[in-house]
């Protein structure tokens, strides 16, 4: 194969970005015409369609996305090298980027991630949202420094990396107050009153809220289940049912949302990781992490 050609390869970068030819073209201040036969030229030259074509609409294709992650890393990077010789500084800011696994609640990561930002040399914060599988394919290529999650990496996973717990949290329990009206039971007898919202199954919390449900002789009415816990906050809010939150976070959760606190347990808790490449932590943000979270 032909050497890259970078143009070609910023042409398709700012074409994807933006959506269409039409607006890159007004971005790039070219033809719509010359655009397109860029495009056309560059996956001639690759081999490869970037592109799925539906009339006038484009959208990437499967490998069109996989280089699409490509570009985005090595034009971010021209970026800094271009704002580092505009400066004519030699500060230079340390990408870091972090998977964050879907069923992380988004307050709980800005929690343990924020000490990042907080560092005493400047780094640039990239969080990346996926499940654990996907993630941990992309932490064994090293386009991301590690994975914060709920999950272990397993023994005898395909990926050489290691668990590093941060911290673990009980359990609370809201509702909306508008469910409240006909409870008069206490703690933890009165969950066998209100239909459910719960996580996933793929969350290992799931599996945990329900031993111990199981434990206390409740079988819940679950009406919903969801990936997203803000969604499943979202329904919380409006009455739709009872759910189950990290204590850590329950202040949150309770002003945030407008719910109730029905009661807690440290019976069942959920651990929280990062899953890094290295089994005796030396990068700084991993550090900083681990360390703001064992105080």
């Amino acid at each position: 194969m032909s050497p890259l050609n970078y143009n070609h390869l910023y042409y398709f970068y700012v074409v994807a970005t933006e959506g269409s030819i039409t607006k890159a073209s007004t971005r790039l201040n070219l033809t719509s015409q010359t655009i397109s036969g860029q495009i056309t030229g560059f996956e001639a030259q690759i081999g490869i369609n970037l592109f799925e074509r539906k009339g006038k609409k484009l959208s990437l294709s499967e490998m069109g996305v996989l280089i699409y992650s490509y570009a985005e890393e090595i034009f971010q990077l021209g970026d800094e090298v271009k704002n580092i010789l505009k400066r004519k500084q030699p500060e230079i800011w340390h990408t870091f980027t972090v998977g964050i696994t879907d069923v992380i609640p988004k307050v709980l990561a800005h929690e343990l991630l924020a000490p990042v930002l907080k560092m005493s040399e400047p780094v640039r914060l990239i969080c990346v949202e996926g499940d654990q599988d996907h993630l941990l394919t992309d932490l064994s290529v090293n386009k991301i420094d590690c994975i914060l999650t709920d999950q272990p990496l397993e023994l005898g996973s395909h990926v050489k990396a290691y668990n590093h717990l941060l911290t673990e949290s009980g359990f609370t329990f809201f509702a909306a107050q508008t469910l409240l009206k006909n409870c008069h039971e206490e703690f933890p007898q009165c969950l066998a009153n209100f239909p459910w919202l719960m996580q996933s199954k793929k969350s290992a919390m799931r599996a945990r809220l329900s031993s111990w449900l199981e434990k206390n002789n409740f079988t819940p009415n679950v009406v919903a289940e969801f990936d997203d816990s803000a969604l499943m906050k979202s329904f919380g809010q409006t009455g739709f049912g009872a759910f189950s939150s990290p204590t850590i976070i329950e202040e949150y959760v309770a002003e945030k949302y407008g719910v109730k606190i029905l009661g807690r347990t440290d019976e069942f808790k959920e651990p929280y990781y990062i899953i890094s490449p290295e089994r005796r932590l030396k990068h700084p943000a991993i550090l900083e992490i681990v360390n703001a979270a064992s105080t």
